[in-house]
């Protein structure tokens, strides 16, 4: 009954009176027991159970307040924690650990109080749970409004993604792939004549043409841990703050890719030097591939555009050319129905009427006349379809042209 008591009036306390408030009666009401405390998202014990690495079970002698939630998505109720205490059984041991969590501002703060017999026991159970929730296992690590988490959907929304079904210009396909390959091959030979081992990589080009498809075919390809960064903002952090803990777990996560999407985005006056510092300042990146994109290089600091030792690889992704949209098309062409497949003479017009055309408008007009076409599924009627559907995407694209110049 202590506990309950003890719950409910720190939840009455100012939000920076409740940590103490709590660790003092703890230590109060536990005397013989160590206490470790603190706010590190990595102790996730709930899913450190769910691995059947220890077993809890909530104090019955008090409310533990379990809250519940629904996935849309996958038409199922998920549970997770809001205030409770649980017994904990890890490798024969007996431990007890009470997690809470309050708003402060506009965020939640969670935290967790370890009581165990030993400071060894409290210790060893606190970093085996953080170690095995620090491995990312069939998911992307994503970092957004200040935190990481980890994204099991995401991981398997890039699995369709290989370089099979990519088209690019020449051999920058090939390139790219025999670059990193060959990175995450020659630790040993990195050492043994004393290079960092580690790479930037910069992909260059306008939308559209296949920058984001080449880094989920990678990341499925190379098969290393992959931290993908949304936005160095949050409301709890400085972006400087939220910078050292993406290099810091990426760090942690070596060897792995980190993929910073639309850089010229990310970075701002006020956070890129430190950002520079992380990414080439004293700390190793050792085996750290961090491989940025960017549609507007000009809106990159020469600093990061220039300087090799940073982005020492630069990949430019033009607009198709005759042969690879030739090459698309085809690849589109040859997974249809017989019914709308084209002919080589509609594919031959096709190639006339592309020219300027981006990979991603070139889907789209596969896409949309497929639409249309399903109308009327008339055998050769996506011919017309895919002629007149050409002159609306030409107006689209002179239209977003129009509206950039006027900004």
């Amino acid at each position: 009954m202590k506990i309950q008591q003890l719950i409910t009036e720190a939840l009455n306390l100012p939000n920076n009176a409740i940590s103490y408030h709590i660790s003092q009666e703890l230590a109060a009401i536990y005397s013989q027991k160590v206490l470790l405390e603190g706010s590190d998202d990595s102790f996730n014990l709930e899913e450190y159970a769910d691995a059947n690495l220890c077993e809890i079970q909530n104090d019955s002698h008090i409310h533990n307040q379990i809250l519940t939630g629904w996935n849309g998505m996958e038409n199922e109720i998920y549970k997770y924690t809001e205030n409770a205490s649980f017994e904990v059984t890890w490798q024969g041991e007996k431990l007890d650990v009470l997690l809470m969590s309050w708003q402060q501002g506009y965020c939640k703060t969670r935290y967790y109080w370890i009581l165990a017999d030993s400071k060894e026991l409290a210790e060893k159970f606190f970093t085996a749970v953080c170690d095995w929730n620090a491995e990312i296992r069939d998911e992307v690590l994503v970092f957004e409004d200040g935190y990481w988490n980890k994204n099991p959907d995401l991981f398997q929304s890039i699995q369709g993604a290989n370089f099979q079904n990519l088209v690019l210009h020449s051999n920058l396909k090939e390139d790219i792939q025999d670059d990193l390959i060959n990175f995450f091959a020659s630790r040993e030979i990195y050492a043994d004549y004393g290079v960092p081992w580690k790479r930037g990589i910069l992909f260059i080009g306008s939308p559209g043409n296949g920058k984001t498809h080449t880094v989920k075919a990678l990341i499925n390809q190379m098969q290393q841990p992959c931290l993908y960064v949304k936005s160095f903002k949050s409301e709890s952090d400085t972006d400087s703050a939220n910078i050292r803990k993406v290099f810091e777990q990426a760090r942690q996560s070596a060897p792995c890719i980190l993929v910073l999407e639309d850089i010229d985005s990310l970075l701002s006056d006020e956070n890129r030097s430190f950002f520079l510092n992380e990414l080439d300042g004293f700390a190793e990146n050792q085996g750290i591939v961090t491989i940025a994109t960017t549609n507007h290089p000009e809106r990159l600091d020469s600093a990061i555009s220039d300087r090799p030792s940073r982005f020492d690889r630069k990949y430019h992704f033009e607009l198709p050319d005759i042969t690879e949209r030739q090459a698309y098309i085809t690849l589109w062409n040859d997974k249809l129905k017989i019914a709308m497949r084209l002919s080589d003479q509609a594919i031959n017009q096709m190639l006339a009427l592309t020219d300027g055309f981006s990979f991603a408008y070139l889907k789209e007009l596969f896409l949309s006349s497929m639409i249309r076409w399903m109308g009327a599924m008339e055998t050769g009627g996506l011919e017309k379809i895919m002629v007149s559907q050409v002159a609306i995407l030409r107006e689209q694209m002179s239209s977003t042209t129009a509206n950039k110049e006027a900004l």
